[in-house]
């Protein structure tokens, strides 16, 4: 550091030296392919290419496309990133001005007396009576900075400036998201609302055909009572679905910066899953850095903890300032401007840290420990997000088998209560086996339409754990979005 700090002595030109070490943005630990799943007829596959950065687009689903375009544009934890943001370059703008002198003029007026026994009255008059002073000028100052203090300081704010800009495409990706997954969501728990509604009907029929059977001496009161409970029990579950469906559409509008219920009218119309089965491309572990915000986050946030190890040093050395006046003084207003009032100063000003106490060395080790801290911070950052794409990819393809498997199981379960309840009209079999088997077929519908909505919601995790879509938003007006 000492020899260092002599070369920069001898040089001592206005660029001058930057202490402290060059950021360099460190490799990553990713693979050169993302590990492959299994596949099979039907399912989409994770292939390479470029990732489809408006990716709600691929679900076909216009009333999710303009949700997500107008979260963007309304969201209020949006809003809240985009202040943080103007505040970090209005800091980055107060700190850059120490690159530039400072001048500042004035003009100020005393009346005063001085005293007969003290020092010399200035205006002449041994202070025998009041004069006036006029002052009026300008000053500047300026530092040299020799040793990249500076120089450092704004590049930490330009890195600080950065990650705030990353954190608010954070919030836009977790906006999308959010936004999506509700969607979603809501439209799977329209779905099973449906499939308990067309049960209940079946229940219902099933009560009436009982009913009859009684009457015609065929079944009994027990039978009777049994089909009256598989009804009220149907009817039970329509309560939490509504109210559940009610509580997503809220929290979409609560999403657009909206009332509660303002979605309502717009969203409570039955709409199928959004559904996607083409192959999604997930481009290269190498794109990742360059993709997800978090990633980029924690570089910049390393680099501002590098810039300010210079910080840090460059106070161990002296600060070369240069300050000067010009300024008029005069006992009369009228001859404030003249020659003869003028009065200046100008020079240099050296000042040299000679004892702190360790206090600049305690800062300095602060900040390279603030330093290692962000580099572990990195290297977490970037596994975590492996580690997110490899279990979204190995979640879409599980949910894809699953939904495929549900799908059969609801044929099996319809041809199955078909055949019971024939056999239940002809007087073969009791009632309790039309109950099981209708029970059966509601619990395979219900589960394959959650697994078809989970199909979608692990999608919507691949693309964000890939880090697409916040590109396109760049804009606060609609047109970027488009």
């Amino acid at each position: 550091m000492k020899l260092n700090a002599l070369a920069c002595a001898v040089a001592l030109n206005l660029t001058g030296c930057v202490m402290g070490p060059d950021f360099r943005t460190p490799t990553s630990p990713l693979p050169a392919h993302w590990a492959p799943t299994a596949s099979e007829t039907g399912h989409s596959r994770a292939v390479e290419g470029e990732v489809d950065w408006r990716w709600w687009d691929s679900f076909g689903d216009a009333q999710l496309a303009d949700l997500v375009r107008e979260a963007l544009l309304s969201n209020l934890d949006l809003q809240q990133a985009a202040s943080r943001l103007e505040q970090s370059r209005a800091l980055r703008r107060q700190i850059a001005a120490d690159t530039l002198p400072a001048v500042s003029g004035g003009l100020d007026y005393s009346r005063s007396r001085n005293s007969q026994r003290g020092l010399n009255d200035p205006s002449g008059r041994s202070g025998k009576q009041a004069f006036s002073l006029w002052n009026g000028g300008l000053r500047f100052s300026w530092e040299a900075d020799v040793w990249g203090r500076v120089k450092r300081s704004v590049e930490a704010a330009d890195a600080t400036v950065r990650m705030a800009e990353e954190d608010r495409h954070g919030v836009q990706l977790l906006v999308m998201r959010q936004t999506a997954q509700q969607y979603i969501q809501l439209r799977g728990t329209q779905q099973v609302l449906t499939v308990v509604e067309q049960n209940l009907k079946i229940a219902q029929r099933t009560l009436e055909l009982t009913r009859l059977q009684v009457q015609e001496g065929v079944a009994t009161d027990l039978q009777v009572s049994e089909a009256a409970s598989q009804v009220a029990e149907m009817q039970a579950r329509l309560a939490p679905l509504q109210q559940s469906s009610a509580q997503l559409i809220n929290a979409l509008s609560l999403l657009l910066g909206k009332a509660p219920r303002a979605l309502h009218r717009q969203l409570a119309t039955l709409a199928p899953v959004p559904a996607y089965r083409g192959d999604v491309p997930i481009g290269l572990p190498s794109e990742l850095a360059q993709r997800r915000p978090d990633i980029r986050s924690a570089d910049a946030r390393l680099h501002a903890a590098t810039a300010a190890i210079g910080v840090a040093r460059a106070d161990f050395y002296p600060r070369i300032t240069l300050s000067g006046n010009l300024e008029f003084q005069a006992l009369q207003l009228s001859d404030l401007g003249s020659w003869g009032s003028r009065r200046f100063a100008l020079g240099p000003g050296l000042s040299v840290p000679l004892f702190e106490g360790a206090r600049l060395q305690g800062a300095l080790q602060l900040q390279e420990g603030r330093q290692q801290e962000a580099g572990v911070h990195y290297q977490q950052t970037v596994l975590r997000a492996w580690h997110e794409v490899d279990d979204a990819l190995v979640a879409y393809q599980a949910n894809q088998q699953r939904r495929d498997s549900l799908q059969q199981a609801v044929r099996h379960s319809e041809r199955a209560l078909d055949s019971v309840h024939q056999q239940y009209a002809q007087g073969t079999v009791d009632f309790l086996n039309v109950m099981t088997v209708q029970n059966a077929l509601l619990a395979n519908q219900a589960a394959w339409v959650q697994s078809t909505a989970a199909v979608s919601l692990a999608l919507v995790d691949v693309y964000v754990s890939l880090g697409g879509g916040w590109e396109v938003s760049q804009c606060r007006r609609e047109p970027c979005l488009k």
